[in-house]
């Protein structure tokens, strides 16, 4: 697994290769070795999710949960290819606040690791995009929060044509800012 680090720490992002012949291909996708010579401190991964999304534009997120039910995750996309944006929460970090996105692929099989302490979401950039990841714990609705995806505090520059709006859930867009999320925040270090 080749890795490429992001400009806040923690994330990581990092591909998977590909040994192709004439029947297609194969590549180990997760490899708890491996993930733990990155740096992946998380043993435990409890739950597969997958998402699908029929719409080019629908944005899903910023989502995180509260201790002690934090996750961290690892991303991937199974088909299409979306525009992913983490929001470090922790607080103390020298980097709260502020967001890294980059693009992955079912193309170029890269896969994105996410701390906890971190908001995560993602804009599918195409038509019927399916979206996999794992999580390091279990989902608690009591502990489950968002952070609005267009908060000017954080202000994620998300790769939306002029005058589109992107397809959202009615969670997600009345999700409150990073303001208000604040006094939940002290348990993310």
């Amino acid at each position: 697994m080749n890795t490429d680090g992001l400009q806040i720490s923690g994330p990581i992002k990092f591909a998977t290769p590909r040994i192709v012949d004439a029947r297609g291909y194969f590549s180990e996708t997760f490899n708890l070795s491996k993930m733990q010579g990155m740096g992946v401190t998380e043993t435990s991964w409890v739950q597969d999710n997958q998402s699908y999304s029929k719409e080019e534009f629908t944005l899903r997120g910023l989502h995180l949960q509260l201790p002690p039910f934090a996750q961290a995750k690892i991303v991937r996309v199974l088909r299409g290819n979306i525009f992913d944006a983490v929001v470090d929460l922790r607080q103390g970090s020298s980097t709260f606040g502020q967001w890294q996105g980059f693009t992955l692929s079912a193309e170029d099989m890269s896969q994105l690791y996410i701390p906890q302490g971190f908001a995560h979401g993602f804009l599918t950039l195409e038509r019927d995009v399916v979206v996999s990841y794992k999580v390091s714990n279990f989902y608690s609705q009591p502990h489950d929060r968002s952070l609005h995806w267009a908060d000017s505090t954080v202000a994620i520059k998300w790769p939306l044509p002029v005058d589109v709006e992107p397809v959202l859930s009615t969670k997600d867009d009345a999700a409150p800012g990073l303001d208000a999320l604040k006094p939940e925040l002290g348990a993310f270090q």
